[in-house]
């Protein structure tokens, strides 16, 4: 896997009617919200299943591996920063157990409130949780699923796994740049 120079991209500050949410109970594993980072009018929407660590335990930022791989791939396939718009099924980083099927539903209005607002040109959804929630079907699965544009909901959408994988199993890099440089080739066709 290459090592590009990753950088940190600007936090997409979570609105103000949203910031105190607590339906979903993620509020109490004392983890902030995370609306999302990068261009924020950017034709491309990445959508993760959670924010991963931020900062540092003394509150510095930092750039972790998950976005770090996902900087690396979309960059060696052709895009830029200010192509991408990274945003979360979660808003907060869960900390500890949760009911997971419950609370991505409860959250999925966040990410719907971004859809209507932002109305991307194309959606990456990294990993199998993205996948479920925005396709909308727990069997839906990033093995079967990737390699090919779908139309989903009305947003021209490609799946990929998800970069923490790609990390732990480096023999999925080469799939996952593979998804990366169909989404850029169909976005420079556009």
């Amino acid at each position: 896997m290459p090592d590009f120079c990753a950088s940190l991209w600007p936090e997409d500050p979570t609105p103000d009617n949203q910031k105190t949410c607590s339906e979903c109970g993620l509020d109490k594993h004392g983890s902030r919200m995370v609306w999302g980072e990068g261009n924020p009018n950017a034709p491309i929407l990445v959508l993760l299943d959670n924010p991963g660590a931020r900062e540092d335990t003394r509150g510095n930022s930092f750039i972790c591996g998950t976005r770090q791989t996902l900087q690396n791939a979309a960059f060696e396939a052709g895009l830029k920063a200010e192509d991408l718009y990274v945003t979360y099924v979660l808003k907060r980083r869960p900390t500890k157990k949760y009911e997971k099927e419950k609370t991505r539903q409860i959250c999925l209005h966040h990410l719907e409130q971004q859809l209507q607002a932002k109305k991307p040109q194309f959606i990456l959804c990294l990993g199998n949780i993205a996948v479920q929630s925005f396709f909308q079907k727990e069997e839906a699965e990033v093995k079967t699923l990737r390699g090919k544009l779908h139309d989903v909901r009305g947003y021209r959408t490609i799946v990929a796994y998800h970069p923490l994988a790609v990390r732990r199993r480096p023999n999925l890099w080469p799939y996952f740049l593979e998804d990366w440089k169909m989404l850029s080739d169909h976005f420079n066709m556009h």
